[in-house]
């Protein structure tokens, strides 16, 4: 009838109003992303360095990566007063300078990097010293054999032994995702051990010290494995 309203006709401009801000509204939120994620992940890492319980490890994250310290703060180091120290079974103790590692060569790892907590970063690349040459510039002893590494938390500390630390996927890293390492993610320099939980790959590093037997680390001592392999890896693998 002449008097009914025509809903389907009138309907139509407002279904497509509607698809229109919803595509409108997706691509304005693919377009602040990167700013949400990067504001995200500045919020954990800030959280994560006054909190002692551990909890901001458990929040998600775009990025994939969990923001965890086992201390309430941790100093924050860069080129001015940053210091590697390697000692302990070698014939030429050395401290390195921010500046001396970045000067030399870097080798890149591009490997997926898991948690025993149950989140993994796919396909994650990591580039810095291969910690097999920075052992060789050093000159390992005939009694070395294992690596023991402290962090500047004041509390952190990892272990491998001498085969596993020569191994061309394990760094000395500066950079993550072709950056150079944020705090938050254990700069400017961490260990990266590639073929390991990444529990393994210890944050803020600075010491490096040949020991004559493994002395387990910080989670270790508290119930992980020692040796942390990844399922499927080669652990007697010397190709990167």
């Amino acid at each position: 009838m002449a008097g009914k309203p025509k809903r389907r006709a009138e309907g139509a401009p407002a279904g497509r109003r509607a698809m229109l801000g919803m595509l409108g509204a997706g691509a304005a939120g693919l377009a602040t992303a990167p700013y949400l994620q990067r504001g995200w992940e500045g919020l954990l890492a800030a959280a994560s360095q006054t909190d002692v319980t551990g909890l901001t490890g458990l929040l998600p994250d775009p990025g994939g990566f969990r923001y965890y310290s086992v201390v309430g703060s941790v100093p924050h180091k860069d080129a001015t007063d940053y210091e590697l120290r390697v000692d302990g079974l070698v014939d030429r103790p050395k401290t390195y300078t921010l500046g001396e590692l970045r000067a030399m060569p870097q080798t890149r790892v591009v490997h997926d990097v898991l948690c025993t907590d149950g989140w993994r970063v796919d396909r994650t690349p990591f580039e810095g010293v291969g910690l097999a040459d920075i052992l060789d510039a050093a000159g390992v002893r005939s009694s070395g054999v294992a690596v023991r590494f402290t962090c500047f938390d004041g509390a952190y500390t990892e272990s491998l032994t001498l085969e596993q630390a020569r191994r061309p996927d394990v760094l000395v890293a500066l950079h993550m995702r072709d950056k150079p390492l944020t705090h938050a993610h254990g700069g400017p320099v961490r260990l990266y051990v590639a073929p390991m939980y990444f529990y393994k790959s210890a944050k803020w590093l600075s010491g490096i010290s040949v020991t004559d037997k493994v002395v387990p680390g910080y989670w270790e001592e508290r119930g992980y494995a020692v040796d942390g392999w990844l399922d499927g890896e080669d652990r007697h693998d010397d190709a990167a």
